[in-house]
């Protein structure tokens, strides 16, 4: 009995050992992972982590977090060159084309503030006279976009990109609460090197630069560096949100940048994609350049500033207790210097947005501060007050200015009914809407120089005012 059992026990144990075996076979070669770990492998890839997360800073946080939003900007212009020479017409004739012509083409930046429309907001000198503007994204995606909407006066444009959806985003912030030092980031695309990352600190709030174009005012002043390029990126905060749009930089020193705050911006932007502009504001005064007569007269410590003229009733300077004879020092943060910088001023502000002016009143040498709400300067109103001031009413017939009525006794008692005007200011202006734009810019100027056709003869005329 025995020795018929122990066989069948012999057979048993090996069939056990090899399953066994092959078991283990198949978990050694189906689940590596199981094998025992080298413990020194093991603790250096932990250190490889840990060091990597100790290495993230809020300032790489916040560049991972907006870097998708921030977009390269091409945009080509077609430049007309000068018409090919008489001898090269001789030799070539119709085979030359009309002018010689080549391709600019700029690079900037921007930010993408709205993924699921495809919006992009960057600086208007960027695609200013493009005509083909490319938009690529981090990933390397690209998108040919339009111009939604752009406004020169605050450096601003709007552009849409086609055929895009559900984009990366970038968190605009209340910049209102931006404090002197606090860290900044700036990114963009300075010559062509795109997402360049730049770090530094807000250096002043409120600063107003001046150039030939105009006047930008409640600037943000950082070290960051900005170069050609970075304009129309963001500027960032620490936690990655965009608290301002980068525009210009002082080419005269190192560390001197310039942004918009973000406030401002989707201010600027909101009105441009409802709108398709800004409207345009005014106080409701008539003005004049305080000069060295004026200001010895007034006993001003020197000539300079506004000298309010009129104050029309029902407007916002009637209602805050604007006078004649008041001498308008200071807007905001900003010093007026004359009635441009006034008129710059107000060209560089949104509408519903309260402002601070500084006066001095005539007999008192303390300066007095209030508080008011510049409304919108709109067409029949700029209508009406133009007809007064330059004495003279158009209408347009097929796209010409002509002279409907002449105030007998105005500064434009010349003209004549039917004349066509051709140019304000050494603007052209052929619609009622492009006149009145220049009577908006021009309403404080003490004389106009009119161009003026008259039965098929041009010649120049000037109204003083």
């Amino acid at each position: 009995m025995n020795k018929m059992i122990l066989p069948l026990v012999h057979a048993a144990v090996t069939r056990t050992l090899f399953a066994g075996r092959r078991s283990l076979l198949c978990l050694v070669l189906g689940l590596g992972c199981a094998l025992p770990i080298n413990p020194v492998q093991s603790n250096a890839a932990d250190n490889a982590q840990t060091q990597r997360e100790a290495r993230m800073t809020p300032v790489v946080r916040a560049v991972q977090k907006a870097s998708p939003a921030v977009v390269n900007i091409t945009s080509t212009t077609v430049v007309r060159g000068q018409r090919f020479t008489p001898l090269e017409q001789f030799f070539f004739g119709d085979m030359l084309p009309e002018r010689r012509q080549n391709t600019r083409t700029s690079l900037g930046s921007g930010v993408i503030v709205d993924g699921t429309k495809g919006l992009v907001l960057t600086n208007a000198h960027v695609i200013s006279g493009g005509s083909d503007i490319v938009v690529r994204l981090l990933d390397g995606r690209e998108f040919p976009a339009s111009v939604r909407g752009a406004d020169p006066d605050f450096d601003l444009a709007v552009l849409q990109l086609q055929g895009a959806s559900q984009l990366p985003q970038v968190t605009m912030a209340d910049s209102r609460d931006i404090m002197p030092g606090e860290t900044v980031i700036a990114i963009g695309n300075p010559f062509g090197f795109t997402h360049t990352v730049t770090t530094g600190v807000v250096s002043a709030l409120g600063r107003t630069i001046r150039n030939s174009g105009g006047l930008f005012t409640d600037l943000i002043q950082t070290d960051a560096a900005i170069n050609p390029g970075n304009s129309g990126g963001p500027l960032l905060n620490i936690l990655g949100e965009c608290i301002g749009v980068n525009t210009a930089v002082d080419s005269r020193a190192e560390g001197i940048g310039f942004a918009i705050p973000a406030h401002k911006a989707s201010r600027v932007m909101q009105n441009l994609v409802q709108q398709g502009a800004v409207a345009p504001l005014w106080l409701g005064i008539g003005a004049q350049d305080v000069d060295q007569r004026v200001a010895l007269a007034l006993n001003l410590p020197k000539p300079q500033g506004v000298l309010v003229t009129q104050v029309h009733s029902g407007t916002p300077a009637a209602k805050a207790g604007l006078a004649a004879g008041d001498v308008i020092v200071r807007m905001d943060s900003t010093d007026m210097r004359d009635r441009r910088d006034f008129l710059l001023f107000l060209r560089n502000h949104t509408p519903g947005e309260a402002l601070r002016l500084s006066f001095m009143r005539a007999g008192e040498q303390k300066i007095q501060e209030i508080s008011l709400t510049p409304q919108v300067f709109g067409d029949a109103q700029a209508k009406k007050l133009m007809e007064k001031r330059w004495g003279f009413s158009l209408k347009e017939v097929q796209g010409k200015l002509l002279i409907a009525s002449v105030a007998p006794n105005g500064p434009a008692a010349f003209l004549e009914k039917n004349d066509i005007i051709l140019g304000v200011a050494s603007q052209r202006v052929r619609s009622l809407p492009e006149i009145l734009a220049v009577f908006r810019q021009e309403r404080l100027s003490g004389q106009i120089m009119l161009e003026v056709v008259r039965k098929g003869k041009r010649y120049h005329a000037r109204i003083s005012l």
